[in-house]
């Protein structure tokens, strides 16, 4: 296993790579202005999938209730919230150099408020695709994009440990949140429930995202929010530059293909496992899977930033492939638990790992570009995984060969995200000289 940082990684644009580094910032402190930043992405990302993600199947329920709505309208507005906000991040970049970090955050912030307020009152099936939109724009700005090319401004040596703990958020907000708007839905009712969340978010969110988030003294957005030599200007980084750039692809794929047989899981546990171990204990393999979620990122970030992304990354997939190959084996409840146990436990670093490759091998000038087309690509690809996994599901009669095809997908992901494509520097295209 390879450890600690490449000595000279070649920045992708040629331009020379200024990092916090230079600076000789104690990130270890806790006075460190950056552990801030941490708290306040998590509590963004906590609402943002809360609400934006977890949330979903509690308004699945609910709206069918209250109007009578069939599932299949409610599901297809979740795939059209999926499908733009993954439109939508590809223009991160533009919209950090057009309106200031801490105005898309905001924006976000209040795009992400007036869509549970709207699924609150809403009234007619047109209001629902208004606040799912709205709640892309609550992605654009509050998402995991976002929140990468922040903290990667902010830290340096201890950018993997920032990261697991700032994504951490996501999954607390499925673990506390969505049971929590079930719980209140319960007692008071879905309208009341949404709107007292949406005030708790506003009230949580709003001071900290005023007073803790900006940029590290001296530094700007770059396309990364990277320190400017000299004040020059941030050069263009055209999206077509990173299209043909191979260590971009052998990053991107992989997540992709890795994320779609995940969600495809996911969507699917519960289904699954029910009619083995029973709907109690189908129930408590989801919530072991989210909390080994929360202990897989914490661990990893203690010192993923002294691993090879890749090769963790291809481990986490391997050990994702072994889980779902083991489930497949066996119908003991205490095997199936540990199994979604294992499979929980790399979940969340599968959106950790790609700010790690892109920061090393792509350089941080073009840091912000290529989080937002990655993720713009990866989101597009794992939105099919829920209906692949139905599909396969539906024409074989069982989960076997469709589970089979994830842990197959995974190691395919595996194997590719270790291909290191070898740059020449001659042919590395310098995106400062593009148009």
């Amino acid at each position: 296993m390879v450890v600690g940082h490449d000595p000279a990684p070649v920045p992708f644009d040629g331009l020379p790579d200024l990092t916090i580094a230079a600076t000789h910032i104690d990130e270890s402190s806790l006075h460190y202005r950056g552990w801030r930043v941490v708290l306040a992405c998590f509590l963004m990302a906590f609402f943002m999938f809360g609400f934006g993600l977890y949330g979903q199947g509690v308004y699945l329920a609910e709206l069918q209730r209250a109007h009578g709505w069939p599932g299949t309208l409610v599901s297809a507005a979740s795939t059209f919230s999926f499908l733009l906000t993954s439109v939508l991040v590809v223009f991160t970049d533009g919209l950090l150099e057009r309106i200031g970090l801490r105005s898309l955050i905001l924006c976000g912030l209040m795009a992400l408020g007036a869509s549970t307020v709207l699924l609150a009152l809403m009234q007619t099936p047109w209001q629902l695709y208004l606040a799912y939109a709205l709640m892309s724009v609550g992605w654009t700005g509050m998402g995991t994009v976002v929140i990468a090319i922040l903290l990667n401004s902010w830290f340096e040596r201890r950018r993997g440990l920032a990261l697991s703990l700032a994504f951490n958020g996501a999954t607390c907000g499925g673990i506390i949140l969505a049971p929590l708007l079930l719980s209140l839905t319960g007692s008071i009712g879905f309208r009341s429930a949404m709107l007292a969340t949406t005030l708790a978010m506003m009230v949580l969110v709003l001071p900290v995202v005023v007073t803790c988030i900006g940029w590290p003294t001296g530094m700007s957005l770059a396309s990364g929010g990277r320190p400017r030599a000299g004040g020059a200007a941030a050069p263009s980084h055209p999206r077509k530059a990173l299209l043909a750039n191979a260590a971009f692809w052998t990053m991107v794929l992989p997540i992709a293909i890795a994320l779609l047989a995940q969600m495809g899981f996911i969507i699917h546990q519960v289904t699954f496992l029910e009619p083995l171990i029973g709907r109690a204990s189908a129930g408590l393999a989801v919530t072991i899977m989210a909390a080994m979620a929360i202990v897989g990122r914490l661990s990893l970030g203690l010192f993923v930033d002294r691993l090879d992304p890749r090769l963790a990354c291809a481990a986490s997939m391997t050990s994702q492939a072994a889980a779902l190959f083991v489930l497949l084996q066996s119908t003991s409840p205490t095997v199936l638990l540990a199994c979604c146990a294992v499979y929980g436990f790399s979940i969340g670093n599968m959106i950790t790992f790609p700010p790690l490759i892109i920061q090393r091998e792509i350089g941080a000038a073009a840091f912000a570009a290529a989080m937002g087309l990655g993720t713009s690509i990866s989101g597009i690809v794992s939105a099919f995984g829920p209906g692949i996994v139905g599909l396969v599901r539906s024409l074989t009669g069982n989960y076997t060969t469709a589970f089979a095809m994830c842990v197959v997908l995974d190691l395919v992901a595996a194997g590719v995200v270790l291909w290191r494509p070898r740059r020449r520097a001659e042919k590395t295209p310098n995106l400062s000289t593009l148009p």
